[in-house]
Formats: C-alpha cells, sequence, structure tokens
C-alpha cells in the first residue's frame, strides 16, 4: 500500500480521526494537505509539520474552491480527497428540532459535495481517489440517529453515483462505515461501554489507505463497513 508521490488531501483533519488518518497517509508515503474549520493554529501536535489550512469552511462552495486551490498548490498537484469533515447529533424525532436535521445535512454531506466539486477539477484522473467517511448507522439507525443517519445514508448515495459519473475516468470514489470510534470525545461521551469492542482510528486510517492506493484500483462505488466486533 505505497503512496509515494501521491498528494492527498484530508478534511476535518483537525480531529481525531483526521489527524489519525493523515499520519497514516504521510506514513504509507503521501504528501498531506489538511483541512480543518478551526484555525490552523489549533492543529493537534501530530500534525505540527503538516499542509495545514485552517478556517476552512467547507459549507461554502467559495471556500471549499479557495481551500482546495490553496491545497494543491502547496502540495504540487491533487490525486486524492478524504472527506472526514462532518458532526454528530442525537437527537428523538419526537421532541426534535428540524434544525437539527438541517444542520446534519450540511456538516456532513453539504461539506462532502462541496469539497469533491472543489477537488475535481484539480485531480489527476490517472489513479485519482475519493474516500468519503459514512457511518455503519447509515445502515441501520437507532433511537436518537435519524437525523445522523440520513445524512451518512446521503454520503452512501453520493458515493455511488460520482463513481458511476466517473467510471470511465480512472477515478474511483469509495465510502467507509465505521461503527463508534475509540475517541477520548467517545468514551466521555459512555464511560460505561466496552471501549474494546470499538474500531480504532488506526484500523480506519489502514482501510482508508488501502483504497487510495493502487491495489484497490478494481474497487469503486463501494460502502465499506468498519465495525470492530459492536
Amino acid at each position: 500500500m505505497n503512496l509515494s508521490g501521491r498528494q492527498i488531501v484530508v478534511t476535518g483533519a483537525f480531529g481525531a480521526l483526521g489527524a489519525k488518518v493523515s499520519v497514516g497517509l504521510r506514513a504509507a508515503g503521501a504528501s498531506v494537505a489538511c483541512l480543518g474549520s478551526s484555525p490552523a493554529s489549533k492543529a493537534p501536535e501530530s500534525l505540527a509539520d503538516f499542509i495545514l489550512i485552517g478556517d476552512a469552511d467547507l459549507g461554502s462552495a467559495t471556500a471549499a474552491t479557495t481551500a482546495f486551490h490553496a491545497a494543491a498548490r502547496r502540495l504540487g498537484g491533487l490525486d486524492g480527497l478524504v472527506n472526514i469533515a462532518g458532526g454528530f447529533r442525537w437527537e428523538k424525532v419526537e421532541g426534535g428540532a428540524i434544525e437539527t436535521w438541517d444542520r446534519q445535512y450540511n456538516v456532513n454531506l453539504r461539506t462532502a459535495v462541496n469539497s469533491i466539486q472543489a477537488a475535481l477539477p484539480l485531480l489527476r484522473k490517472e489513479h485519482g481517489r475519493i474516500v468519503n467517511v459514512g457511518a455503519a448507522g447509515a445502515l441501520k439507525a437507532a433511537t436518537g440517529m435519524g437525523a445522523y443517519a440520513a445524512s451518512k445514508a446521503g454520503v452512501i448515495k453520493l458515493t455511488e453515483a460520482l463513481a458511476d459519473e466517473l467510471k470511465d475516468s480512472g477515478v474511483c470514489v469509495n465510502a467507509v462505515l465505521p461503527s463508534t470510534i475509540d475517541t477520548p470525545a467517545n468514551r466521555a461521551d459512555m464511560p460505561d461501554a466496552d471501549f474494546s469492542r470499538w474500531v480504532t482510528p488506526e484500523q480506519v486510517a489502514d482501510l482508508i489507505v488501502f483504497l487510495l492506493s493502487d491495489r484497490a484500483s478494481a474497487i469503486t462505488g463501494a460502502s465499506i463497513p468498519i465495525v470492530g466486533r459492536v
């Protein structure tokens, strides 16, 4: 799974998963530009010597285009995109707010569409790769996960549609569908859970590295669950 010479942009890179994925991509030989919604000064220490582009409002098509042009310029090109930017909100339908559905759509699906549309004109089609991070909950939602799961189901359908659109170009488009990821925030929110059953950020990163590699050239339009033992 050698990514030497590949230039990859990671959105949501300042979060727990995004940082691990960025580090994993570099370990595989890629050059990585890390996009985050917060200032670059707030990036994790593990990204200190990466290309950092902060204050990236990927909910805005104009801002996304600006951020991706800056990333491609600093990388010297663009071979791949990993869409991690997103967020989670637990809220029941009964008594919930329609604004929650709008918010989840905006942070989980709109950001992915804007990022893809900004990246495609810059993407080298040979060996081009796009990996979207969905959620296992999009396949079977539970109580309180309606808005989140619906937005992540949209990521799956976006992945399928784009893969078909680009199938003659050489670009592969896939999604990964993690269950609960073992992060400090999730441990704090669910202190009584069995953390050993959760999938780790490193395991998700390994799958993403594979999908970006030449060894995955026959895989496109797939949404791959990675759920640990939950």
